[in-house]
């Protein structure tokens, strides 16, 4: 599966206990089809003391979500749009549905 959304995108979540939030992506997996977004779908996590006398503690960290529960972000329509492609010579930029300009 190739991911449209790459990383260092903005994107705004669709669904979930996120729903509206928005949130860089720091990672994909193409395989998955799942991104992990900055922020986003934090999940605690128990950390183990690594050296004699310091604390275990608990970490928030963020967990992948679907890449279809995500939309780009536009910042000039201040929302999640869908997008397509447009080729301006030698380069492919994805252009927003909405308003028509490059993201």
């Amino acid at each position: 599966m190739k991911l449209k959304i790459k990383k260092g995108d903005t994107v705004v979540v669709l669904r979930g206990k996120d729903r509206g939030k928005s949130g860089k992506v720091l990672q994909t997996a193409p395989s998955l089809g799942r991104i992990v977004v900055e922020g986003l779908n934090l999940a605690k996590k128990h950390v183990r003391p690594r050296r004699q006398g310091e604390k275990g503690e608990m970490v928030s960290v963020p967990r992948a979500v679907p890449v279809g529960a995500v939309a780009l972000f536009c910042g000039t329509c201040n929302r999640g749009v869908r997008f397509g492609v447009k080729k301006e010579e030698k380069d492919r930029v994805r252009v927003c549905k909405r308003c028509g300009n490059s993201i």
